[in-house]
């Protein structure tokens, strides 16, 4: 039997648009398959906030940050953490995407038309030791028009390839196996879906109308990962984060299930590292909704005074922005599944970004004129929307009535009054203390030594009680499903490996299916801004070693 195509790509998200659009430029035939109708074209990066991670970029050494490649290998190392037999690919993946973020990522990018926001973010500082967790300097850097700008370029280039006839779409097609006939894996079956006219990201129907066989010389899996499956979040959930949540929102819709990383698996495929998961503990019920159990992750400057569900100051380093999965398996021992923001207008209306290309439509928008806007608010548009319609927001005048209104968000009214006046009061106190011991109040001081948080990030310290700073703002936090961190074990060239350490022929994986290349080139923790990097990494790898293996 005659081929279909070159190469079968599963998934039509980032890292599978930048395979397909490699594999176009090799001039290979590809058949691109997706489940979802075709105005979800991107997937999950076109609800990003288009952060990306570069070394010593333009944009650092302008705002003079002094970066360099030896300096993120140590914080991508430490960070990572790896100590496993299995970690022998992801360490390499590593080190060889440290080389492409301190290389040819930005100029690579930059050549298909992508800009970038000249103010580089700081995320995950870390706050431990210089070798241990963390950036040691902001490298967080967004795209101009976020998430659907990355997209627009990748996109592009696999349209191109229709328009040539070499690219076929297929959406509304699910895949449900993956079988040989001539040696390698070359056959991939599945059904075809009734057609849908739902918006990007909302649940479409799952009514079977058909089916399909398609047979390719090479298939590339870049299906995602399992952040739409609480079950599997749940299954997978490691010991060492605790017990897993009670209860979960969603930074991704219910179609990201992992079932094409059990069918590869099923295949002979090795899936290693899948108790390592990258979940977010500042979530916010979305208060428009596109997808079910929907999630907003905010992005936090380090002023909010951060509290367990029993009123506690959460532990040193554990403030706004510096360790994601430290503050989680902090929260998970604590006995309860959510925590607090205490904080005022004048924070709220400075340090607050919402994560999400919907949620930044002047940046998504490419707007300059709505940017200025932004900065000169008291508080950007979208977070006043939440501040007026969120679940999980309380706005009053005085504590007394902040507080009767948190523990009316709760099963049990767990806020004592008393008790978090004499801890805000005491956090107050150290902002007049030039020799304060608060290492908090000493982060935001730092913070501001920055150029662009002090322009757009960090609010100048100030106490929370301060009536001219109110209204006060307490935020209910909630965990946020979102990225797998862990996958399909793979080689340099995005090889899937099988359980032996031999490629499995014919089978390429690239994005969250591969743990962003290796099966966990992140390790146990992630520097942010490295997720869409890496799905564009891989992706381009996979493509590049698929169009080189065919013929």
């Amino acid at each position: 039997m005659a081929y279909d195509a070159d190469v079968i790509v599963i998934g039509a998200g980032l890292a599978g648009l930048a395979a397909t659009a490699e594999l176009v430029d090799a001039g290979r035939k590809v058949i691109l398959l997706d489940q979802e109708p075709e105005q979800s074209i991107g997937g999950q990066a076109h609800w990003s906030f288009g952060g990306l991670f570069f070394v010593d970029s333009p944009e650092q050494r302008r705002l003079r940050i002094k970066d360099s490649h030896a300096l993120a290998l140590q914080d991508w190392m430490g960070t990572a953490g790896f100590d496993r037999p299995e970690d022998h690919w992801p360490r390499r993946w590593a080190e060889a995407y440290v080389d492409f973020a301190a290389g040819e990522k930005r100029s690579w990018l930059h050549g298909q038309g992508v800009r970038f926001f000249p103010v580089v973010g700081w995320a995950e500082r870390g706050g431990y030791d210089a070798t241990g967790h963390g950036n040691s300097v902001p490298r967080f850097h967004i795209t101009w028009g976020t998430g659907p700008g990355l997209v627009a370029p990748f996109e592009r280039r696999v349209r191109e390839g229709v328009a040539r006839g070499l690219v076929e779409l297929r959406f509304r097609h699910r895949v449900t196996g993956l079988s040989r006939r001539a040696g390698s894996v070359d056959t991939v079956t599945g059904e075809v879906l009734e057609p849908s006219g739902i918006e990007r990201g909302q649940a479409s129907s799952r009514e079977v109308t058909g089916a399909f066989e398609l047979r390719a010389q090479a298939v590339i899996v870049t299906s995602g990962g399992i952040g739409g499956n609480h079950d599997l979040v749940r299954a997978n959930w490691p010991e060492r984060l605790g017990t897993p949540p009670e209860r979960m929102i969603s930074g991704v819709p219910a179609h990201v299930d992992g079932a094409m990383l059990g069918i590869a698996e099923e295949t002979g495929a090795r899936l290693i590292n899948r108790d390592r998961m990258w979940h977010y503990t500042e979530g916010i019920q979305n208060w428009n909704p596109i997808w079910d159990k929907h999630g907003i992750r905010i992005l936090p400057g380090p002023s909010s005074l951060w509290l367990d569900a029993r009123g506690n100051r959460l532990p040193v380093p554990l403030f706004p922005g510096f360790d994601t999965l430290g503050t989680l398996e902090h929260i998970m021992g604590t006995g309860y599944d959510y925590t607090w923001f205490v904080l005022d207008q004048k924070i709220i209306g400075k340090e607050f970004a919402l994560s999400g290309s919907e949620q930044n439509p002047d940046l998504t928008g490419k707007s300059i004129r709505d940017v200025i806007g932004r900065a000169r608010a008291d508080v950007p548009a979208p977070v006043k929307a939440f501040m007026d319609h969120g679940a999980d927001f309380v706005v009053e005048k005085d504590l007394a009535a902040l507080v009767r209104g948190m523990n009316a968000l709760t099963k049990e009214p767990l806020i004592d009054e008393a008790a978090l006046h004499r801890e805000i009061v005491a956090r107050d106190r150290e902002i007049a203390n030039p020799f304060t011991k608060d290492l908090q109040v000493m982060s935001i001081r730092g913070a501001r030594k920055y150029l662009g948080d002090k322009l757009i990030r960090t609010a100048s310290p100030h106490r929370i009680l301060d009536p001219k700073a109110g209204p006060l703002i307490a935020v209910r936090l909630n965990i946020l499903t979102r990225k797998t961190l862990g996958g399909l074990e793979t080689d340099l060239s995005s090889r899937v490996l099988t359980e032996g350490g031999e490629a499995l022929e014919g089978v390429y994986a690239a994005g969250e299916a591969a743990g962003f290349g290796g099966g966990g080139v992140h390790g146990y923790r992630s520097l942010e801004g490295t997720f869409l990097g890496g799905c564009l990494f891989s992706g381009r790898t996979a493509g590049r070693a698929a169009a080189g293996a065919v013929g």
